[in-house]
């Protein structure tokens, strides 16, 4: 029986060392290089605008697409109060204004990053337009900010004021990207590829002091005032763009009440075609003192401490030819490559994203569903005819200083797309009113995160010594095999 054992134990020891080198070469062969996920990189963005400030966190893998980061929104904050550019007279308040959103922003990133995150403030029109009447006020608002960012443990970047055709360009970048005119992610291979027939879009943006158009034309720019071009995931691209300052929304209500002063015969009470009936406003005239866009001298209306009381009266027709003089059509003459006030502009090619305070005006009147032009001119015809108590008491949670604005916005923007940029009965089904594609905002900030990508180096991607699954599998089974057989020779030996 013991000779039994013992020639047991041999036979179970001769196949202990047999799995053993099996394993051992299972475990060995066919190793290969396998890629380790990416590591994040993270950004911040602040967009300064005339009118409000909000933070953009913005986050891409680190070793990029064809130099350009694939970049994802993974925060937005919007900042109480107003845009920097009202702090003029209070720049402290314009670095204190960021504060709460700052920390909020950093609470998306981790601990470890932070340091190392690149943080950009962009300013827009409030400011283009604080600039151009006091540079330095605009000097020491943009001084106070970067003074509070730089308080943060962030790589801050700097803090500047954009172009208009900055700010058109990059809402362009943005758009395309967001609905993957540019690349788009591929389950099947596994990468992102760019569309084999590119879709390129137009977008148009309203903010409170400006408004921009940008769009791939026809042929080339014949303006190179007017052109901007990029370097996005291995392509090259050019663009018409032209920003409009003066015509945001918050600056056209200003011009059309002064107008509406200087050419009314009474001093005291003017007639608002735009503003429902039954509604009043008084205003000051020395207010049209204080922007850049109403403080030229009209012979016809001296801009002292008067008080005026603007009397609403409901009328869709006398408010759009109104606004229309806000326009220069006749500085273009003959042209049909001219928009107003004698700027070129190629004809409209195919479809575009309006934005902004586009998108917030047609979507309070239930507009953005790709209704007709016609549907779109009844529907603000029909608003603009309610009482100020019919519109109150319909309304009782808007924002009671936008409530009267509407019509005014929804007819500027009729005015400012059909006569100044030229879309017609035909083209108007190409403008799709949004302001979010996925779960990011549409706007400049983001096309600025993925153009400034471009000159952050991409690191080079991590690699690890690993098995195909099945050989590990094979190997780990062997292992444990062999680990239960050694445990029964052992047993075995013992008894």
């Amino acid at each position: 029986m013991f000779a039994g054992k013992k020639h047991f134990s041999g036979a179970a020891a001769g196949a202990l060392v047999a799995l053993c080198i099996v394993a051992l070469v299972l475990s060995l062969v066919r190793v290969e290089d396998v890629t380790l996920p990416p590591a994040v990189k993270h950004g911040l963005v602040l967009d300064a605008g005339s009118s409000h400030t909000s933070l953009f966190v913005y986050q891409w893998d680190a070793d990029k697409e064809n130099d350009t980061g694939v970049v994802s929104q993974a925060l937005a904050c919007h900042a109480q109060g107003q845009g920097i550019s009202s702090y003029a007279n209070d720049p402290l308040k314009a670095g204190e204004s960021l504060r709460e959103c700052l920390e909020r922003g950093l609470e998306a990133v981790p601990a470890a990053e932070q340091r190392e995150v690149p943080a950009y403030l962009g300013a827009t029109a409030g400011m283009r337009l604080l600039r151009e009447q006091n540079s330095s006020a605009a000097d020491q608002v943009l001084a106070e900010v970067t003074k509070t960012m730089q308080e943060y443990p962030v790589a801050f970047r700097g803090a500047r004021i954009l172009t208009g055709e900055e700010e058109g360009a990059y809402g362009w970048i943005t758009t395309n990207y967001l609905l993957d005119s540019f690349t788009k992610y591929s389950p099947g291979a596994h990468a992102w590829l760019r569309p084999e027939a590119a879709n390129v879009l137009g977008a148009l943006d309203l903010g409170g002091a400006s408004t921009q158009i940008s769009f791939v034309p026809e042929g080339r720019v014949m303006n190179r005032d007017e052109a901007a071009r990029f370097t996005l995931y291995g392509f090259n691209y050019s663009i018409y763009t032209h920003s409009y300052l003066c015509y945001g929304q918050e600056e056209m209500l200003r011009r059309l009440a002064k107008q509406l002063i200087a050419e009314s015969p009474s001093s005291t009470r003017v007639d608002h075609p735009c503003y429902p009936t039954a509604y009043t406003e008084t205003i000051s005239l020395s207010a049209f003192r204080r922007s850049p866009c109403t403080n030229r001298g009209d012979p016809r209306l001296a801009l002292d401490d008067r008080k005026v009381t603007l009397e609403g009266r409901g009328n869709a027709s006398a408010c759009q030819a109104a606004l229309r003089k806000l326009f220069n059509f006749s500085a273009c003459g003959q042209s049909q490559d001219c928009s107003f006030d004698g700027v070129y502009q190629p004809p409209v090619r195919g479809h575009f994203i309006a934005f902004s305070a586009f998108y917030y005006n047609f979507k309070f009147l239930n507009l953005t569903k790709g209704q007709s032009l016609g549907t779109a001119r009844e529907t603000i015809q029909h608003f603009c005819t309610r009482s100020w108590q019919d519109l109150s008491s319909s309304y009782p949670a808007e924002n009671p200083g936008r409530l009267p604005k509407y019509c005014a916005n929804a007819n500027y923007i009729l005015t400012l797309l059909l006569d100044a940029y030229k879309f017609n009965e035909s083209s108007w089904k190409d403008i799709s009113f949004q302001m979010k594609a996925g779960s990011a905002d549409v706007g400049w900030t983001l096309g600025y995160m993925l153009n400034l990508t471009n000159m952050i180096p991409a690191e080079a991607p991590l690699w690890a010594k690993g098995h195909l699954p099945s050989l590990w599998a094979a190997a780990v089974a062997f292992i444990v095999l062999t680990l239960a057989l050694g445990l029964a020779a052992l047993l075995l030996s013992w008894l």
